[in-house]
Order: structure tokens, then C-alpha cells, then sequence
């Protein structure tokens, strides 16, 4: 954020008001121009305040894209929470991928800010946002006895194949994309973490391990303490 603009101060409200105005305005312009258009010159000029409000308020301008990010991972959070669980969890994660790759290629600057910025280092906090939501639907896999590795295991492999099937759709011309790779990586990755009928009806510790483990918050008469001991007891069966 090296540029600078010179607007008169009285322009500035309340931060609360000049926060919003300033998301907004970034926003509008990712959508437009992706991100090298969110230059501080002209998220200032479009919401109407001064530079030094920008710095004021996100620091820099990874703090910036952070903010935009976050607010737009909300959003779409928000919308997949009013939409009821399909009562088949093996439904219900396909669902969720379906809407999470239609999310990316609606909004393809905010999900690569999301999901594929090479220069962030670390996952943003609105990656682990959305990772959230998805970790409830590996849950619901494990405590049905389906999921057939650790839930760990399993949130990683669908977060991995689904964000790269996007990023890959991303980088394609839209006329030259394979319309079934998102489909065909989702059907991948079920096959991967999921077993054929539940894993707990099966010889072995593993499978019991998973589907206990899954459940393991509802077991009110452990104590916390005991409850993060034998999370960590089965989380090391699982992955064995």
C-alpha cells in the first residue's frame, strides 16, 4: 500500500462507518479488477476516506485483504448455515463440496486470496473459517462409522483436492475447462476417506477408534481432562 491520497479529513466518520465503507468499497473493486486493484489510492477514493484511515484501521494491506477476506467467507458461511444438513452425511459432504467450488468460481479474486496466496505463508483466517465448517462434515461422516482414516486425515485430503480442483479451474480459460474435474476429485476423495459400510462393524480398532472419537464431546460424564486424554488415545489408534 505505497500510493497516497490527499481528501479532506471531515470526510472520515466513526471507524465503525469508515471500516464498513472501506470493505465495501475493497470488495467492489476486487470483484472488478482482481487483486491489484485494491491500491490504497483507490479503496480510498471509492470509500471516501483518507490513506491514513486504511493504515489506521487494517495496519497494511495483508491486513486489508484479510479483513475483505474474512467478511466474505462470512457471508458465504453464513448462506451454507441456513441451508438444512442433508440427512445423509455421505449426501451432505458432496453437497457442501458442490457449493464450495460454485463459491470459488463465482468469486474467483476473493477465493484465491482465501485459499491460494503463495506469499501469506500460512493458512488465513478465513481459509480456517471455511476449513470449520468442513471438518463438521467429516464429523458427521466419523460418527456414522463411514469415515474409514482420522478425521484429520480426512479434512486434509478433501481440503487439498477440492481447493486445488478450483484454483486448477481458475487458471483455466472458462472455455477450456473440464466441467467434471471438481466432480470427479470429490468422488476421489470419498473413495479415499470412506468405507464401503461402517468401519465400526468391522474387525479391528481403527474404525472403532474413528467413530468413538467422533462422538467424544457428547461423553458428559468425562471430565474435560478426561475427555483430552482419550481424544489423544484414539486420535493415535486412528492413525496407526
Amino acid at each position: 500500500m505505497s500510493e497516497s491520497v490527499s481528501l479532506d479529513p471531515a470526510n472520515d466518520s466513526t471507524s465503525g462507518d469508515a471500516r464498513s465503507r472501506i470493505l465495501a468499497a475493497a470488495a467492489e473493486l476486487l470483484a472488478a479488477g482482481g487483486r491489484d486493484a485494491l491500491t490504497t489510492r483507490a479503496v480510498a477514493t471509492t470509500a471516501g476516506v483518507q490513506a491514513p484511515t486504511l493504515y489506521r484501521l487494517f495496519g497494511d494491506k495483508r491486513g486489508l485483504l484479510d479483513a475483505v477476506a474474512e467478511q466474505g467467507m462470512a457471508a458465504y458461511v453464513a448462506d451454507k448455515v441456513t441451508v438444512a444438513p442433508n440427512p445423509d452425511p455421505l449426501e451432505d459432504f458432496r453437497e457442501g463440496w458442490d457449493r464450495h467450488v460454485a463459491f470459488g468460481l463465482a468469486h474467483p479474486a476473493l477465493f484465491s486470496i482465501i485459499f491460494g496466496d503463495p506469499q501469506r505463508g500460512g493458512m488465513s483466517p478465513a481459509a480456517k473459517a471455511g476449513l470449520t465448517v468442513a471438518r463438521g462434515r467429516i464429523r458427521r461422516l466419523a460418527a456414522t462409522g463411514l469415515l474409514r482414516v482420522s478425521e484429520e486425515r480426512a479434512v486434509g485430503l478433501a481440503h487439498a483436492a477440492c481447493t486445488g480442483a478450483v484454483l486448477m479451474l481458475l487458471e483455466t480459460p472458462e472455455n477450456e475447462r473440464d466441467v467434471g474435474l471438481a466432480a470427479a476429485a470429490r468422488e476421489a476423495v470419498i473413495a479415499a476417506i470412506t468405507a464401503a459400510k461402517p468401519v465400526a462393524d468391522q474387525p479391528g480398532a481403527t474404525g472403532a477408534a474413528i467413530a468413538l472419537r467422533a462422538s467424544l464431546d457428547q461423553a458428559a460424564m468425562l471430565t474435560p481432562g478426561e475427555r483430552h486424554l482419550l481424544g489423544e488415545l484414539l486420535d493415535r489408534i486412528a492413525h496407526h
